[in-house]
């Protein structure tokens, strides 16, 4: 066996090495890159101690170590010679004839105070003499050498800080990341969903490419192009398609980037990105989160000077003092737009803004053809039913769920992506992880499915709602115990005040349903009594569907055009006109659970048959789920 094994490594050794020397091996070997040296501390110790080794080899002399007794004992005798006395050490020879076989010829003791020694060495007639001692190798290790070794490692720890990018003699250079023509490999192609945006941005394109088009007829281009967008609507991505697209250098940069603890660096670095950027035109200058750089100025409460608005300052300078002819174009995305410094926002700065909203059901359908392109599909598969159910998903959201879904596939070791796979990742991305290993009480499992059977049943008696995808007492996410899910047919842009009475009652049923079940309550309705009473605190204070108050809307906020305010609104109106706007929010939910209760009364018998079926299958699909309640 061993024999027969050596033959076939013997074997194996000669194919590989006429491999090696089919594809040029000797080649290959001379494009191995050398493993870089890492410098460490450690070398210079290593170095001092064998310096001193050395030293102390050459230096060392054979000597015999004798005690001062048996010293005085050979001086004694007349059988030392030679000696040399130093202010620590006494060296001398002993005399040939004494010096026995093996012995050492020259001897060394420690010096002790002794007055008489001289007058002893007189007596013997014994030659000596005084040693000065040579203090500059002492010297050079107890100074020169430490201070050495602390030049060393202070130029090694900066080097190391300059190399992580904080050297103090840089604090001025910009942190954008420069990408080359090369590079930037995203082009439209990988941009789908955002097909207004995609048209606006083609002229800067086409500028880039052919800038003496413009030029001959006296047309400019603009300065600065504004990006406005949800968070994951793909604005970075549509940047860097912009100069994949017009194959020209990209710089990256944050707006957070600028701004340092020092005062000045930010400004600094704004001159340094833009002389760059002249340097490297025609080119594109992306900064992501200008709201981060960009909020309005005003007064400091902290006093003193604000380095964030110097670093405007210099900023709204440099795009006024640029010229476009030389092909620099400066993008910047946020989805803070209303936080703005008006100044940014003239013409002549930032004087394009192109808003990359959420897609429709056709851009979901897009954006999914391009994130499933490297993904293996079912024969199955129609995007076109998960971007339908899908709705409000954004770019970033729709790539979450491909992958979400070929990790889940990969888990239960399917060689292809299925629907099943899908509808599994979308679950998860609207409600939570499942978790299965939540163990519930009857009692309390049949709590739930009598509360999540009043959301359904009424959300499919009232005309205006979404129909119901899937209801299910499965716990999911941090807090859900159950939960019923309902999809849009289609995208939808504004709502009645019937759908929004529709959906007050769709909320309430879980609580009603509970009442005439058990005839007692949980605090498993916390969640639909909140949304509720937001969606009628609306209705009164800014939608202006309340009969009583009239067509007044009672919000101070000036809320985003792109997300709702997330602070507390100040009161502009009298206490009197608060208690009547109380009165109306509470007068909205009061009617709608009397009108829920009148129809869960009037379904009782298909409440009970819905929920005993979903204690028994914990989850129904929505069509399972009609069959049932007729």
């Amino acid at each position: 066996m061993n024999g027969q094994r050596d033959r076939e490594n013997l074997s194996f050794k000669k194919w590989l090495q006429k491999q090696l020397q089919a594809r040029g091996g000797e080649d290959d070997k001379k494009k191995i890159p050398k493993k870089a040296v890492h410098f460490s501390v450690w070398y210079f110790i290593l170095a001092l101690l064998i310096l001193l080794s050395i030293q102390s080899y050459f230096s060392a002399q054979e000597y015999q170590e004798l005690n001062y007794s048996q010293f005085k004992a050979f001086l004694k005798k007349n059988q030392i010679n030679d000696l040399t006395i130093d202010p620590n050490y006494i060296r001398g020879v002993i005399k040939q004839e004494e010096k026995s076989k093996g012995a050492h010829k020259r001897f060394i003791t420690i010096r002790v105070t002794d007055p008489e020694l001289t007058k002893e060495l007189e007596k013997y007639g014994i030659v000596y003499r005084g040693k000065i001692e040579n203090t500059w190798f002492r010297s050079l290790l107890a100074w020169v050498l430490p201070m050495l070794i602390f030049f060393a490692i202070w130029g090694f720890i900066f080097k190391k800080i300059g190399a992580s990018g904080y050297n103090v003699m840089s604090f001025g250079r910009n942190k954008a990341k420069i990408y080359a023509e090369n590079e930037t490999k995203v082009t439209f192609d990988d941009v789908a969903g955002v097909d207004e945006a995609t048209e606006e941005l083609q002229e800067i394109i086409e500028f880039l490419k052919t800038p003496k088009k413009f030029q001959i007829l006296g047309g400019k281009i603009p300065k600065g192009v504004l990006l406005v967008g949800p968070p994951g609507t793909g604005k970075t991505l549509l940047a860097k398609a912009v100069a994949g697209e017009a194959k020209v250098p990209f710089f990256s940069i944050s707006g957070s980037d600028f701004v340092e603890m020092f005062v000045g660096v930010g400004a600094a670095r704004v001159r340094d990105l833009f002389s760059q950027a002249q340097q490297q035109a025609p080119c594109i200058v992306f900064i992501d989160e200008l709201d981060a750089l960009g909020k309005t100025r005003g007064f400091n409460p902290l006093g003193g000077h604000d380095e964030r608005e110097q670093t405007l300052n210099q900023l709204l300078v440099e795009m006024d003092g640029f010229d476009t002819k030389n092909g620099v174009i400066i993008m910047a995305a946020t989805n803070r737009p209303e936080i703005l410094d008006p100044a940014l926002l003239r013409p002549g700065r930032f004087d394009r803004q192109i808003l990359v909203d959420r897609p429709d059901i056709k851009g979901r359908e897009e954006i999914l053809q391009v994130h499933t392109r490297k993904v293996k599909l079912a024969p199955g598969i129609d995007l076109k039913i998960l971007a339908g159910r899908t709705p409000g998903f954004v770019g970033s959201d729709l790539a979450n769920i491909v992958n979400e879904a070929a990790l889940l596939a990969a888990r239960r070791n399917k060689n292809q992506v299925e629907m099943e796979d899908f509808e599994e990742a979308i679950d998860r991305a609207l409600t939570g992880l499942e978790k299965k290993s939540r163990v519930m009480n009857e009692n309390e499992k049949r709590i739930i499915a009598f509360h999540e059977s009043g959301h359904a049943l009424v959300a499919e008696s009232v005309p205006h709602t979404d129909p119901v995808h899937k209801i299910s007492i499965i716990p999911r996410g941090i807090a859900a115990l159950g939960y019923t899910l309902q999809l849009p047919t289609e995208d939808r842009y504004l709502m009645t005040r019937a759908e929004l009475l529709d959906r007050l009652a769709v909320l309430l049923g879980g609580r009603v349903a509970e009442e005439l079940m058990f005839e007692e309550v949980s605090t498993g309705a916390h969640n639909d009594l909140q949304r509720a009473t937001d969606i009628a605190r609306k209705m009164v204070k800014d939608y202006g569907m309340s009969e009583k108050l009239g067509l007044v809307t009672f919000n101070g906020e000036r809320s985003s055009f792109l997300f709702p305010a997330s602070f507390p609104s100040t009161k502009e109106y009298s206490e009197v006109t608060a208690k009547e706007i109380d009165d109306e929010v509470k007068s909205f939910i009061d009617a709608t659970y009397q009108r829920v209760k009148e129809i869960l009364t009037l379904k009782k018998d298909k409440l009970q048959r819905l929920a005993e079926t979903l204690l028994e299958k914990e989850t129904l699909e929505g069509e399972e789920l009609r069959k049932i309640i007729g």
